[in-house]
């Protein structure tokens, strides 16, 4: 298959046709059905399902084409070297091309632990004693705090690291967390559909894929340098495309071209350029803002590897800066009382374009030793939240940043938890622009695990009516007149309202028009409890966004348990002067260019019952 460009010209992409087709006439891209976002549903409306991990084994389901012979697209040495490289690996003992960036000694250990282990080595063959299915180790990462839950608690006072495993035939992340004092793997978590950050030399042959395309050379112009691609390592997809259909692990090497940005979407997977695309960014003046460098040790040291606690107007909390869900507030009390006992946005899925869906998968975390493409900038922050002069509580704020900020392609977002002394709370995600067009939708994707035993009812605009199964809820009208959609609370009756925003917050948010999740916890299936890799595509614009992989089949039962409740909020940025929202400029004050920001905000009131 092949694809056009349709913005003004039209490319002809001969060296661009997957290699399970034949070399066909090209077709035009068709344009995508964009689904209504915020059609109103049942607070009962039957969910899609898929399960994520199964507490025994689960058999994947590969990928199309990816067991048959490929030959590659692209014919440059490098994909040629890397080919030779997976085939010496596939004639290995164990058949995993290793990762060969610069390691410690521990680092190596960590890696050979985990490939001797037999919970990792499941997924390596077509059958026992079949063909060696293609897999690479991505990264060998130090566990973190926010690593740490039952069944890794060992890892608390000693070494251990976090390997993983990427399965291209079956789109499979395998993460093993090794001991290496111990010289054991403590636990291994297979997680289906989900890919991890990709290793430096990967970005860099997707970066070598891309400019050397005709079809890059010709929309810019000329060969840009390798220097010049940004996000070059963030996930992305591409509607119509295997990055889509089989989720084929592709990427987005992004050239700036005066006020547009040029995607060069690479399959990476298949070894070829699948597309390109235009979006617009405008123009910015002045200097980057960043102080990063001064600042990473300090934020890994003090908010990485160590969980900090707070106590304040009648709260008790823990944080901790995760290495890919953003900043995690732990075992949070009020008034003496359990609440939740973690709270976190696990990723941002930025899509561009109402024509062709495409877009980025956001990591925010730890600046060192991280999978976050956007990182920790300073540490975090409190600020007293004041009404009318008189303290009501207050706010724990962590930003981050891409380096290059306010440049076009780089983003800043914002983990905001605000806690009310009347024991209100509201988990805020916040972007302040610019990102890679003025056509962008955000949806962050924040994670609620409530403390004990809960039961969820959703408003049907005359009672309420409780969730029996796991199920996922639109965006809908249907609130109380407080404005409450959903109540979670446990068997005396104590917890919380959940109020959507409607723009009532004063924050400057138009609305979350968000898809709602409610699932069983599983903490021993890593639905989140340890930082989780992307689990959804960017660019959806239905509720396949990622928590509906822990929906089970069949649903599981959540009337009196342990709940996980998912927000999944949708803002639309725009840059027409007067209306700008989730957008940066750059003014001149003081004779200085400085940002002027526009910031987008969504995330639900968490209202006590009683």
């Amino acid at each position: 298959m092949s694809f056009s460009l349709r913005l003004g010209f039209l490319f002809v992409l001969s060296l661009l046709i997957c290699t399970a087709c034949s070399r066909a006439t090209p077709t035009p891209l068709p344009t995508p059905t964009i689904l209504p976002t915020a059609t109103p549903v049942s607070a009962t409306a039957t969910p899609l399902v898929r399960t994520l991990r199964a507490p025994t084994a689960v058999v994947p389901t590969p990928a199309s084409g990816l067991l048959a012979p490929r030959t590659p697209v692209s014919t440059l040495p490098e994909w040629q070297h890397y080919q030779d490289r997976l085939a010496m690996a596939r004639q290995q003992p164990i058949p995993v091309l290793r990762l060969e960036a610069d390691m410690s000694d521990e680092q190596v250990l960590a890696q050979d632990l985990a490939l001797q282990d037999a919970r990792v080595q499941t997924d390596l063959y077509v059958a026992a004693g079949g063909e060696a299915l293609r897999n690479e180790i991505f990264g060998v990462y130090p566990v973190r705090a926010g690593d740490i839950i039952s069944t890794t608690a060992t890892c608390q006072p000693t070494a251990c690291y976090r390997v993983e495993m990427y399965n291209f035939a079956y789109n499979l992340t395998t993460i093993a967390l090794v001991d290496v004092q111990a010289r054991q793997v403590v636990d291994v978590i297979r997680s289906m559909e989900m890919q991890p950050a990709i290793p430096l030399a990967l970005r860099d042959l997707a970066v070598a894929i891309a400019i050397n395309a005709p079809a890059v050379i010709e929309a810019l112009g000329g060969k840009p340098a390798a220097e010049a691609a940004l996000m070059a390592s963030t996930k992305t997809t591409l509607s119509q495309t295997r990055c889509e259909r089989s989720r084929h692990l592709c990427v987005a090497p992004t050239f700036i071209s005066g006020e547009r940005a040029l995607w060069a979407i690479v399959d990476l997977t298949a070894g070829a350029l699948v597309g390109v695309r235009w979006t617009t960014v405008g123009t910015v003046q002045g200097p980057v803002i960043s102080e990063k460098q001064l600042q990473d040790e300090v934020v890994t040291q003090q908010y990485c590897d160590t969980v900090n606690s707070l106590a304040r107007d009648g709260w008790q909390l823990d944080y901790v800066i995760t290495s890919s869900d953003g900043l995690r507030v732990m075992n949070v009390n009020f008034a003496s009382q359990p609440r939740f006992d973690s709270v976190a946005v696990v990723d941002w899925h930025v899509s561009y374009s109402t024509r062709e869906d495409f877009g980025y998968s956001d990591a925010i975390g730890c600046p060192t030793f991280s999978q976050a493409v956007v990182v920790a900038f300073n540490g975090p922050t409190i600020e007293p939240i004041t009404e009318n002069g008189t303290s009501i509580g207050f706010a724990l704020v962590q930003e981050f940043r891409s380096e290059l900020w306010p440049q076009p392609c780089n983003y800043f977002y914002q983990n905001r938890y605000e806690f009310y002394s009347d024991g209100r709370f509201r988990p805020v995600m916040i972007n302040l622009g610019r990102g890679c067009g003025n056509d962008g939708w955000y949806r962050p994707v924040l994670r609620i695990a409530f403390s004990g035993n809960q039961t969820l009812a959703a408003w049907t605009g005359a009672d309420w009516q409780p969730w029996q199964t796991e199920q996922w809820q639109a965006p809908t009208n249907l609130v109380t007149t407080d404005g409450a959609q959903l109540r979670v609370t446990d068997g005396a009756g104590q917890g919380f309202y959940l109020v959507p925003g409607r723009g009532q917050f004063g924050d400057g948010g138009r609305g979350d028009n968000a898809y709602v999740y409610a699932t069983l916890r599983h903490p021993e299936r890593n639905e989140g409890d340890l930082d989780l890799i992307t689990i959804g595509s960017c660019c959806e614009v239905h509720h396949e966004q990622g928590p509906e992989k822990f929906i089970d089949a069949p649903p599981e039962k959540i009337v009196d348990a342990q709940i996980v409740l998912w927000y999944v909020a949708q803002m639309q940025n725009d840059d027409q002067p007067g209306q700008q929202y989730c957008w940066v400029e750059t003014v001149v004050e003081n004779g200085l260019y400085v940002p002027q920001t526009f910031p987008c905000a969504a995330g639900p009131l968490l209202k006590p019952v009683n």
